[in-house]
């Protein structure tokens, strides 16, 4: 199906001189194949050369990037490397169809998803019209997205992160592909959600014959699916095999580093009794969505209640998790609580209703209230370095500091995220998602919040990075009395972060208490599928 042989990729990068500059390679002698109806998968830590990998199968960065491939990289007997553009377009998309990390930044803004999905159907099925929209309603039903018919009429922005993901997905399988890239497929999906996700990409293998490259820096994901397994370290490919071979008897180093470094059970710190910091009450969230017109000259719209009458306490220096589907109303509980959608009902922060204060008087609290937010790529400017971004907090709220403070404040924090001082005059396309996530967390902890909310923190990182990341959290709250709201569908995560657990499902906390408590006796019908879906019952 696939052959890659001897793939190289080399960038040209400035020496210092203004005249000259030198080749640097970004993957070295890559050398990978996948057969008929296999699922092959490509592991390593954030950086290593994955994406990369992927994009060089269809050339998709020669256009916008100064890349060089040489070597070979064989599809069904076309020379990939060697292709004329209008039959290299005439793959893309059809025969070969790719599933992207970060599905905002690939999504149309100003198109419905439905317009997008029949796009493809029109393009490379011929199929148009009424036929058209019956299989875009199809796919969005089949990847899990409820009232298909009425999310065909919204647009990206008023999905959440997982439903976006989940449209990229049918747009992906639209064509019926015979090879199948997905980049981390799965990195915004709730753990329901990936487990049924991967079952209908592995059902359309065995119904079509299509083989499937799976990028993923998640192990326990790619122990359960995957054949076989290539193993990327600094752009070359270290270790392969199948999938038991690798995980019961690995050979190299860096495998056996991987393989260690899935996240284990962190002990809790025991917090003494801490005065509530931020408590809500009845707090309701409401939206209206676009369901059609009742007449030429009149809207009509369908209520949604994101979050339904919730009510629960957060006390200083503790670590709530909060857990759900995607969908439940996880991240718009998040933004009501920063004032950043509209709500009724009660909000304390020490003491201080937010929902009764002026606009300014919440301005002055922003500095204590601080969240990292799901999707760094669409939340870091694209204009501004690395250094900017994460300074940028210390410019508004403490103009006080010297520019010497504020470059050695910056230099503290990307050391603490992982990242060298060096990297502040580069910018954020420049990185991957694991990357621009840490420099994200970054610019929050900068300002040493009261409140730090994290949505989806680690979902972008390899599980290297996630064990240093709330290591890294903990550490800062035990320093500085942090108190972290810890938005996550990655149970292993929340288990080993959060000292309280509140689990939503449609805006409402269905269940809540501690860690112990929800992940080993819980009470909810819902919760246990949660857990047994994140490969956390046993």
């Amino acid at each position: 199906m696939l052959t890659i042989e001897q793939l190289d990729a080399q960038i040209e990068t400035a020496d210092g001189s203004a005249s000259s500059s030198l080749p640097r390679k970004l993957l070295q002698n890559i050398n990978l194949h996948i057969n008929q109806s296999e699922i092959v998968a490509l592991v390593g830590e954030s950086g290593s050369g994955k994406s990369l990998t992927a994009h060089s199968i269809l050339r998709l960065l020669e256009d916008v990037s100064p890349i060089t491939l040489s070597g070979s990289i064989i599809f069904k007997e076309s020379e990939i490397l060697a292709l004329p553009v209008n039959s290299l377009r005439k793959i893309r998309g059809n025969r070969i169809s790719m599933i992207f990390q970060e599905p905002m930044s690939s999504l149309n803004p100003v198109y419905t998803i439905g317009n997008q999905i029949m796009e493809s159907l029109t393009l490379h099925q011929n199929l148009s019209g009424t036929r058209g929209h019956e299989e875009a309603v199809n796919l969005l039903f089949k990847v899990g997205i409820s009232e298909p018919e009425l999310r065909m009429k919204v647009y990206p922005h008023q999905l959440s992160g997982g439903q976006r993901q989940r449209v990229m997905i049918a747009m992906a399988l639209a064509c019926k592909p015979d090879l199948l890239i997905a980049d981390e497929p799965t990195t915004a999906l709730d753990v329901t959600i990936q487990a049924s996700i991967l079952k209908l990409i592995k059902d359309l293998q065995t119904e079509t014959g299509m083989s499937v490259l799976l990028i993923s820096h998640d192990l326990n994901l790619v122990k359960h699916f995957a054949d076989r397994i290539y193993i990327l370290q600094n752009g070359r490919i270290v270790e392969s095999g199948s999938c038991q071979t690798l995980f019961d008897n690995p050979t190299h180093p860096y495998t056996r580093k991987l393989l260690a470094s899935l996240p284990p059970k962190i002990n809790q710190i025991e917090i003494a009794k801490q005065p509530v910091l931020i408590h809500s009450d009845d707090l309701n969230c409401t939206f209206k969505l676009f369901k059609g017109w009742k007449h030429p000259f009149k809207r009509s719209y369908q209520l949604i209640k994101a979050v339904d009458h919730v009510k629960f306490s957060i006390h200083r220096g503790t670590t709530c998790g909060i857990i759900g589907e995607s969908g439940s109303g996880k991240s718009t509980l998040a933004f009501a609580l920063l004032k950043l959608v509209p709500s009724s009902g009660s909000i304390y922060y020490q003491k201080d209703d937010l929902n009764g204060m002026s606009r300014k008087a919440v301005r002055k609290l922003r500095k204590e209230l601080q969240i990292v937010f799901q999707d760094p790529f669409s939340s870091l400017s694209p204009r501004m370095s690395i250094r900017e971004i994460v300074s940028e907090g210390l410019t508004v709220h403490f103009p006080e500091l010297s520019e010497a403070e504020r470059v050695t404040r910056v230099n503290e924090v990307l050391a603490d995220v992982g990242l060298d001082s060096q990297v502040g005059d580069r910018y954020p396309h420049e990185f991957s998602g694991g990357q621009r996530q840490r420099i994200a967390i970054a610019r929050a902890l900068i300002l040493r919040p009261e409140l730090l909310i994290l949505d989806e923190p680690t979902s972008a990182l390899d599980m290297t990075i996630q064990t240093q990341i709330i290591e890294l959290l903990l550490g800062l709250q035990l320093k500085y009395q942090l108190t972290y709201i810890f938005i996550s569908h990655d149970l292993k995560v929340i288990r080993a972060i959060a000292d309280t657990v509140l689990v939503m499902r449609d805006g409402k906390i269905v269940e809540s208490g501690s860690p112990e408590k929800i992940f080993h006796n819980p009470v909810e019908e819902y919760t246990r599928t949660l857990i047994r879906s994140s490969y956390l019952s046993n």
